[in-house]
């Protein structure tokens, strides 16, 4: 027990850099209140005591503002940085070292007592507000951006953005085995800018062949992700 309360106060320590000593993490850090009252609701639940352990669940719930259902099983080295607003369904599973941050849930879809809710795999991290919705797998060592909306399984070290979230595949990962947790969920791709990019070079070469060889009115991609208003004049 005590193993574990030291890791995933490290945990904490190793992916927060605003995180001092862990006398602060103890003392401070919902998250890792969260995961504790967790760990004892999961015992209880799993041993029968399932009113106690909702009880329980629900107390850390307005304490933290963190809702993990007592029957969701999570792995070791969980990590929810600030947590308000994160949501935990029954049958989700939580593979080790991932990270959750505020406003992410991890949601049912179905009214069928079933496996209904996600299975992140382990290394991956959820960007704040996004929602992983169904029994679906997130792959490991993955990475989902901020608000996306993720209602189908991704294969590993992959990188989730938009609404339906769509899946780019980071070709020729290579993990070391102590490597950290890719925390770069900001740095992700534009694949609505890229694909407008893309519209804009074959609309130019189309217009070149109509028009003889020269362009019409100049399309330009986006400068520094931003577009302007003349880039859509026809």
């Amino acid at each position: 027990m005590f193993k574990t309360i030291r890791n995933d106060i490290q945990s904490v320590l190793d992916r927060d850099p605003a995180a001092r000593n862990a006398f602060e993490v103890m003392l401070c850090y919902s998250g890792l209140h969260a995961i504790w009252a967790h760990r004892l609701s999961n015992k209880l639940w799993r041993r029968g005591f399932k009113l106690l352990a909702r009880w329980i669940s629900q107390t850390t719930r307005g304490l933290t503002g963190i809702e993990i259902h007592p029957g969701a099983t999570i792995g070791q080295n969980f990590f929810i940085d600030h947590g308000m607003g994160v949501v935990i369904g029954e049958t989700a599973e939580v593979g080790e070292n991932v990270t959750l941050y505020h406003g992410v849930t991890l949601g049912g879809t179905s009214l069928n007592k079933i496996k209904r809710h996600p299975t992140l795999e382990d290394n991956v991290v959820v960007g704040a507000g996004a929602k992983v919705l169904g029994a679906i797998t997130i792959g490991a060592n993955s990475r989902i951006g901020a608000n996306a909306v993720v209602v189908r399984s991704t294969p590993p070290d992959s990188v989730v953005v938009g609404v339906p979230g769509q899946i780019v595949v980071r070709e020729h990962a290579i993990h070391l085995p102590n490597e950290k947790v890719d925390l770069e969920h900001g740095n992700l791709p534009d694949t609505i800018g890229e694909t407008l990019a893309i519209l804009i070079a074959h609309v130019e070469s189309l217009e070149k062949r109509v028009n003889g060889g020269t362009y019409g009115p100049a399309l330009r991609a986006p400068e520094h992700g931003i577009w302007h208003a003349e880039d859509f004049a026809i």
